[in-house]
């Protein structure tokens, strides 16, 4: 069971491995970006606080390495519970589900990433534990088998996912906050990495924090990563102060151009431009062309590509829009006219 349940003290800080790689918010003030939605946590929070009750079962869905399991650790602190963090998809029997309930003290904070994973038998527990804080087992087997209530203490489930769509409708309806996390904007990514820096100790400027914001995706997992990294170049190549003249150098070596494409972003356009005159193409025809799976292009590089209207899907596959056409083929093949 131990695999599956994480507990996470109050002061985040001090423990764990990814603590010592990036600064870790304790509050909504140090938490960056997302205001709107940081301002109605902060109305549910301290109204269930006031009223010392448990904050009510929360759905956060959108892109991955926004902050949902860093927003949720929060409301622990500001609550002053313990939070219990699992995944949906390790979760494979209902006992295992009932054992994490079993263990929550009043008013904690269960935390299951990718809920849409969930195996169905086990998210039918969910439904009596949510609405009436009671969960039903079976004891015995055969004719002797009997099902009893067991009564849990009232608690907030807070489900988090990257794909709502994938929600099953009964396990939604029981959410009573449904909120959407979204990419951040480049400024909140330079307020990130900058505060980030400062956690490491890292020598950077402001302008060069604004660069690596543009190449982040919009996503805040992404630019730290990037800080490390660069940290580690420039520490190899003992460049004590990060400026935005060392920061193209850095980004070529790690593979990402001044938009955030990777090696892999770069490939998938190029092929599709010299193999298939820019499209369409279906999927499994360019996964085979770059060498990667059919799901991990479009999960994890198609719609960064579609944001950026690299890539459109049409009914007869994946195509790059007309009018960025000219600049990609002068890029790729030196030239701005289709291939014959």
């Amino acid at each position: 069971m131990e695999k599956i349940i994480q507990s996470i003290p109050l002061n985040l800080r001090d423990t764990g491995e990814e603590q010592t790689l990036n600064f870790v918010p304790t509050t909504f003030d140090e938490y960056l970006g997302q205001e709107e939605l940081k301002q109605k946590l902060h109305v549910y929070t301290h109204a269930a606080k006031l009223r010392n009750e448990p904050l009510d079962h929360m759905l956060l869905f959108g892109p991955p390495g926004l902050g949902k399991t860093t927003l949720s650790t929060i409301m622990a602190h500001i609550m002053n519970v313990g939070i219990r963090i699992c995944t949906g998809p390790m979760m494979d029997r209902t006992g295992d589900l009932v054992a994490i309930l079993s263990s929550l003290q009043p008013r904690d904070i269960l935390f299951i990433d990718e809920i849409h994973r969930m195996p169905a038998a086990v998210e039918e527990v969910l439904y009596s534990a949510m609405e009436q804080f009671k969960v039903d087992v079976i004891i015995g087997q055969g004719a002797g088998a009997q099902s009893v209530s067991l009564p849990l203490v009232p608690f907030t489930l807070i489900g988090a996912t990257t794909k709502s769509g994938k929600i099953s409708a009964p396990l939604r309806s029981r959410f009573g906050i449904i909120e959407r996390i979204d990419y951040y904007d480049d400024v909140d990514l330079q307020k990130i990495i900058l505060q980030n820096a400062r956690f490491l100790q890292l020598n950077l400027s402001e302008q060069a924090a604004f660069t690596i914001a543009q190449c982040s995706r919009g996503t805040p997992r992404i630019a730290k990563k990037i800080v490390r990294r660069i940290r580690d170049f420039a520490q190899v190549h003992n460049h004590p102060h990060i400026s935005q003249e060392f920061i193209p150098t850095a980004l070529a070596f790690l593979g990402i151009d001044h938009e955030g494409l990777t090696t892999v972003d770069t490939m998938i356009l190029q092929k599709m431009i010299v193999h298939y005159n820019g499209g369409p193409v279906g999927l499994e025809t360019i996964a085979s062309l770059v060498g990667e799976d059919a799901d991990t292009i479009e999960e994890v590089y198609e719609p960064f590509l579609m944001r950026k209207g690299y890539i459109e899907k049409t009914t007869r596959g994946r195509q790059i829009p007309h009018k960025k056409l000219p600049a990609l083929l002068k890029k790729f093949l030196g030239q701005e006219t289709l291939l014959e």
